[in-house]
């Protein structure tokens, strides 16, 4: 036993990190082909792709959750969400941490890096902090819920529903436990205000919860946290005005609300796309423009750390900022009177290419594979990419190459595509340097 413990340790990180996910979607894939999982029979494939939705906490669905699975086959989804959303990993220590187990320093390295810190150090305390803010803030939530699902739809059913929902929406999953989504609660400002809570909190980052814990004051803020806080205010505000804007006639989705309705309609579908997945409206009737703009959020993504995916918020802002410190002939980038490292901005800009390279890829891969609207395509690859779950309603006519295209994208999208490259990549250090040669851009 101990000889299968050092070789699993001595494997690297980004392959750990991939092992987990894949261990927990095999497992998840046998689980929801069990004749008490579903309503009827079930295909291999559409295990496969529900285990990895699930898993991977994107929210994209080939059969309907709520009629083709029973009670057990979507609480084993709902397992699969709060496992893939936490990682099994953080689930695995924080049992030793229980038991009174030590952790070494290479298990705290791994821990560091499937919550994409660059050292090991304060990753315990992380944890114990994590478990003990997600336990409370899904139970705070699903108190809430059941107060409005019990009266209802009964006390099986509401509390059901209600813890469903709660963890679906933390771990940024999407997945719900009606056909039409939350459409019938777009109405709803309690539902609309705990789901959309419960997906920001779930999307901010671990270490920026830990942050505010430890720091009360703005000024003593790390400038991760300070980035976070202030870019998902802004982008949020962003979001909610420009599809207000864009839907605020469209009588296929918000067009026939009332005024308030419809800034309730705005600002959840402003928020969801980065990596929740839920939707109060039909997103297969938004505008082209609102598609094109809501594919923006949904390649943002949330926080570094966090339940969501995407290349991340901090990493367009770092891009941003370094582009605007180029044109303005500035040495550095400099936010919050604090200068970003060219490290930090090589690696924003290896994530947001590599993000770029894997869109174009798939949406070129899929374009030949699928016989579907260019707009309907790029849609699809972009929510699997960011792990949204959000469809304009190709997911269920996807051919079986397809689906195992995005079920890889999903794959791709949550492990996160720097690391599935180092996961790729052979490292190659050397202390060989060469003379620089000019190259001409732009």
């Amino acid at each position: 036993m101990d000889k299968i413990k050092n070789a699993f340790f001595t494997i690297s990180p980004p392959r750990i990190l991939a092992i987990s996910f894949i261990a927990i979607i095999m497992i998840g894939t046998i689980l929801l082909k069990l004749p008490m999982s579903t309503t009827s029979p079930l295909s291999w494939m559409d295990a496969l792709f529900t285990a990895t939705s699930a898993t991977t906490v994107t929210g994209l669905i080939v059969v309907d959750t709520a009629t083709s699975f029973t009670r057990v086959g979507q609480t084993f989804i709902m397992i699969m969400i709060q496992i893939g959303g936490i990682g099994l990993m953080t689930f695995a220590f924080f049992t030793l941490l229980i038991i009174g187990r030590k952790i070494t320093l290479k298990q705290r390295l791994f821990l560091s890096v499937s919550f994409n810190q660059d050292h090991p150090g304060g990753i315990i305390r992380l944890i114990k902090l994590l478990m003990l803010f997600v336990f409370m803030v899904e139970m705070i939530a699903f108190f809430i819920l059941s107060l409005v699902w019990i009266p209802e739809y009964g006390w099986g059913d509401g509390l059901f529903h209600s813890m469903f929902h709660t963890i679906s929406a933390f771990n940024n999953a999407g997945f719900s436990t009606w056909t039409n989504n939350l459409i019938n609660h777009a109405h709803a400002p309690i539902i609309n205000i705990i789901i959309t809570a419960l997906f920001i909190l779930g999307g901010l980052g671990f270490t920026v919860i830990a942050d505010l814990k430890i720091n009360k004051r703005w000024r003593s803020l790390s400038l991760h946290t300070k980035l976070m806080l202030s870019g998902t205010v802004t982008i949020n505000v962003i979001s909610i005005l420009v599809l207000f804007l864009l839907e605020y006639s469209n009588p296929n989705t918000i067009g026939s609300f009332n005024t308030f309705n419809k800034l309730l309609a705005a600002y959840f579908q402003g928020l969801a796309p980065r990596t929740a997945g839920f939707n109060t409206i039909d997103i297969g009737s938004m505008k082209d423009a609102s598609l094109f703009f809501t594919m923006m959020l949904m390649f943002i993504g949330g926080g570094t750390g966090s339940t969501a995916s995407g290349v991340k918020l901090t990493t367009i802002i770092v891009v941003l900022l370094a582009t605007y410190s180029f044109l303005t002939s500035k040495e550095e980038p400099v936010i919050f009177n604090r200068s970003i490292s060219k490290e930090v901005i090589t690696r924003s800009l290896s994530i947001l290419s590599l993000g770029m390279v894997i869109v174009f890829l798939f949406t070129f891969l899929l374009s030949i594979t699928e016989d579907a609207p260019f707009l309907s395509i790029i849609f699809e690859v972009v929510s699997a990419f960011g792990t949204v779950g959000l469809s304009t309603g190709l997911t269920g006519h996807l051919s079986e190459i397809g689906k195992t295209l995005i079920i890889l994208l999903m794959f791709i999208g949550r492990l996160g595509p720097l690391t599935f490259a180092f996961l790729l990549a052979k490292p190659h250090k050397t202390n060989i340097r060469y003379p620089k040669g000019d190259i001409y851009t732009g």
